[in-house]
């Protein structure tokens, strides 16, 4: 999408980084996205520079660029005092590990650069204009390519030693399920066992392929009740969000509030009603890109 109108207002670019694409936009503000493209993660030496190149080629039509939001995959280092700040670590995602991702767009645009983590940019999108706008204290959880949690207090984000990785968190494993896992460094942690890839290592089929009443649901829907059991007794959230490419299963939330309801067995949440706590995203698919925007904007304030 793209306006070839001459615009005279500060441009902002949003990059959501994900393990799949790298969403890019160009906008005014959260709201008038100016242009757009996504571009595959194959590797760093192909990757980065695509979306340098996307993001000049903008700026010969809209105009410099302000500053720069970078929501990412990860882990990522968030200590701005540290050595490799703005860098990702150890990622399962191969080639990846110890890339100076915030670095490459500093140096290449000399802008501030705002950087999180993806997960944290999709819940500040969900924040700023979604489901969460006006909830200061909530869970936002993707459930994708991998799974990762973004936890905000106060109405910011929690980072902390590193940031929450709430897709590797080690939940009791079903009597009956023999599946060994499918993370390289945990085996069946949540992600281990929910995430996309892990659903196809599981059941030899990609989860939108799979019939809405297959067994695979009964079982995904009890393992993320157990997450968000979890994230429940430790964060105690006015809401948890639930998005991600295998949360477009909308069968699956009525399974996870059930399975949660009877592993909770009546403790907390006497007056919540759970399908207004553990919800869909109100961007759906935009929630990534307007965080990333949103960490433009806050640099350049």
């Amino acid at each position: 999408m793209q306006e070839k109108a001459a615009n005279k207002s500060p441009v902002f670019a949003g990059i959501e980084a994900g393990g799949t694409k790298f969403n890019c936009v160009l906008a005014t503000d959260t709201n008038r996205i100016l242009a757009s493209t996504k571009i595959a993660t194959t590797t760093p030496d192909i990757t980065l520079p695509q979306v340098r190149d996307f993001f000049r080629e903008q700026e010969k039509i809209y105009g410099p660029i302000q500053s720069i939001g970078i929501a990412c995959f990860g882990p990522v280092d968030l200590d701005r005092a540290s050595t490799t700040y703005g860098y990702i670590t150890s990622t399962p995602k191969k080639g990846w590990s110890n890339q100076d991702i915030a670095g490459f767009f500093k140096r290449e645009f000399a802008v501030n650069i705002g950087f999180d983590t993806d997960v944290n940019g999709a819940a500040r999108g969900e924040f700023v204009s979604g489901a969460a706008q006006n909830v200061s204290d909530f869970v936002y959880i993707t459930v994708g390519t991998g799974v990762g949690g973004g936890v905000f207090v106060n109405g910011s984000p929690v980072h902390g030693l590193v940031h929450p990785e709430l897709g590797h968190m080690q939940i009791p494993r079903k009597r009956d399920d023999e599946f060994s896992g499918n993370c390289p460094f945990h085996g069946d942690c949540v992600e281990g066992l929910v995430s996309g890839p892990s659903i196809e290592a599981r059941w030899g089929c990609t989860a939108d392929t799979l019939a809405e009443h297959h067994p695979a649901w009964v079982l995904q829907a009890h393992y993320l009740a157990l997450m968000c059991v979890n994230i429940t007794l430790s964060y105690s959230p006015k809401l948890i969000i639930l998005g991600g490419g295998v949360m477009g299963q909308k069968h699956l939330f009525p399974l996870i509030r059930q399975a949660f309801q009877q592993l909770m067995r009546g403790y907390m949440l006497p007056d919540v009603p759970l399908d207004q706590y553990i919800i869909p995203p109100g961007l759906q698919d935009r929630a990534g890109e307007v965080g990333a925007l949103s960490l433009a904007m806050m640099q350049a304030d």
